[in-house]
């Protein structure tokens, strides 16, 4: 990793930190879903992900997870685990589209990028949806019947009621997230003059 790129992952760290709602008291309590809130700590890292590596947003995201089990664990005092488990399952979303975006954009084009094309951020948004609702729906369907600081020793009757609304926040939280994220490294690489990892030039003498 080149200089720039750390210092990127450096500032990005911390501003994920900064984002957190015992600094900013940015933070909207889910009216229909118990110890879950709407924050704003994830879109640095969907930024790092992009215009750094998928392992920036990795670190930066078992940064983040560690500060918040020091300062704002949330409901749980094991809340910091899902919401890593929430991110990383939305990040695996967005890679996984941009991986294919690339493919297909390459066999069309050959001399092409994808990063920001409106119908790739689109599609990493919906798909980073799915992920994250499906992935944390298995995640909560075995830890909500748990005892705390696992669970909240639901019954399987209220943990299969609560598990809809649980997707519904898990998307519409990558719903604001991916998009935002894609606007601010779409502003941050012009600035700044980067090569993104997403961002390809295909072989021209590909076949």
């Amino acid at each position: 990793m080149n200089t720039k790129k750390l210092t990127l992952t450096i500032v990005f760290a911390a501003l994920a930190i900064a984002l957190n709602p015992t600094f900013t008291h940015i933070a909207l309590y889910a009216p229909f879903a118990q110890g879950l809130i709407y924050q704003i700590w994830e879109i640095p890292i969907v930024v790092a992900f992009l215009i750094i590596s998928p392992i920036a947003g990795l670190t930066i995201s078992l940064l983040n997870t560690a500060v918040l089990f020091a300062i704002f664990p949330g409901a749980l005092p094991t809340g910091p685990v899902y919401n890593l488990a929430a991110t990383l399952s939305m990040q695996i979303g967005i890679f996984a589209v941009l991986t294919i975006g690339k493919r297909i954009s390459c066999s069309k084009n050959k001399d092409t990028t994808v990063l920001f094309k409106a119908k790739w951020a689109t599609v990493s948004t919906a798909f980073g949806m799915l992920t994250r609702a499906a992935f944390m729906s298995v995640v909560l369907y075995f830890a909500l019947p748990q005892p705390s600081p696992i669970g909240y020793s639901f019954p399987i009757e209220a943990t299969i009621g609560y598990l809809p609304f649980a997707a519904v926040f898990n998307a519409s939280l990558a719903l604001y997230t991916i998009p935002i994220g894609f606007l601010i490294a779409q502003r941050v690489q012009k600035v700044l003059h980067l090569t993104m990892p997403q961002e390809i030039k295909c072989n021209t003498a590909q076949k």
